[in-house]
């Protein structure tokens, strides 16, 4: 009978059906790091959406078979120590491709048709004291004719394009940065920031990725393009981010994810002054329906690793 633990069941706001096997499922809405440990006691299946488990963790639980990520990104899991103890690790995959896409695109029109600011006008009773029947303080841009950079194409980044090209965008398919070799469709990286607008990531965090866009990137970048980040907060140099928008070099940014979740109230991207900038609290994938879909993609994995199969394993 599997031991069966999802340490943060309050990350998923949804009915999880029974998994069809025998089992004993214990559930917790969160789990601190120092709380990981006694509560993967005598587990065989551990649950984690963000909850980090490292080596000291594996190797103090000899009972654990598989690590069931409750997201696409496996970041947050020692996938090196798992190989090495047998552990096997899944994730969930394409669950969350068209609510992150909405959710770029949302940013996108936000930050090029300047919503917050007219927002903010209008509750500070401007447009009543407007001298015509609008308001026209703020520039407003379209997305059609604007040009998409997309790094980072798996499904979330396929599914942007679509959206995008049905608002009338030109997309440039970033090819990965140093690459030797710029495959059919795509553009070199430094060239996508360079010709682009707007700039959104989709790409997991990995060593290849992390700090992807920093200082240099971001000065790449023409002083009107706005960047998008609904990946994780580290592929971004977020103090490099700040110093831009400051600065002007960068028109604006929409954000979902930091570096720190939760973030302190100090962190860099949360100070009240910083310009031209939307951050979301890293909410782009979670529509009903992508977390009824993820719901049933974790007790699919479960099961499916039950039989002896290797349904959407990285591990």
């Amino acid at each position: 009978m599997e031991r069966i633990v999802f340490l943060d069941r309050g990350t998923l706001k949804v009915e999880i059906r029974a998994p069809r096997i025998q089992h004993e499922w214990i559930e917790y809405a969160a789990t601190s790091p120092d709380e990981v440990v006694e509560r993967l006691r005598g587990a065989t299946v551990a649950i984690t959406n963000k909850v980090p488990i490292r080596e000291e963790t594996l190797a103090a639980i000899p009972t654990l078979k598989l690590i069931v990520v409750a997201a696409t990104g496996v970041d947050n899991v020692d996938l090196n120590a798992c190989r090495r103890r047998g552990v096997g690790v899944c994730n969930a995959r394409g669950y969350a491709r068209h609510a992150v896409a909405e959710h770029a695109l949302m940013l996108m029109l936000a930050l090029r048709r300047n919503l917050l600011h007219y927002r903010e006008d209008v509750r500070r009773s401007l447009w009543s004291r407007a001298p015509h029947f609008c308001l026209l303080d703020h520039p407003i841009e379209e997305l059609r004719g604007a040009t998409l950079g997309i790094i980072g194409y798996g499904a979330i980044g396929r599914e942007v394009e679509r959206l995008a090209s049905a608002f009338g965008m030109n997309v440039l398919r970033a090819e990965r940065r140093g690459a030797q070799v710029v495959r059919d469709g795509r553009t070199p990286f430094g060239e996508v920031l360079r010709a682009s607008d707007i700039v959104t990531l989709h790409v997991p965090l990995v060593e290849q990725t992390r700090a992807l866009i920093g200082r240099a990137e971001i000065a790449a970048m023409q002083p009107h393009a706005i960047l998008i980040n609904c990946a994780r907060g580290g592929v971004v140099d977020e103090e490099a981010l700040v110093e831009a928008l400051r600065a002007g070099r960068l028109a604006g940014a929409g954000i979902d994810v930091l570096s720190e979740e939760p973030p302190r109230p100090s962190h860099p991207l949360l100070a009240p002054d910083v310009p031209n900038l939307i951050v979301t609290p890293h909410n782009s994938w979670a529509s009903r329906s992508a977390m009824r879909e993820l719901a049933e993609q974790i007790v699919e994995n479960i099961e499916s690793f039950a039989r002896g199969e290797q349904r959407n394993r990285i591990v």
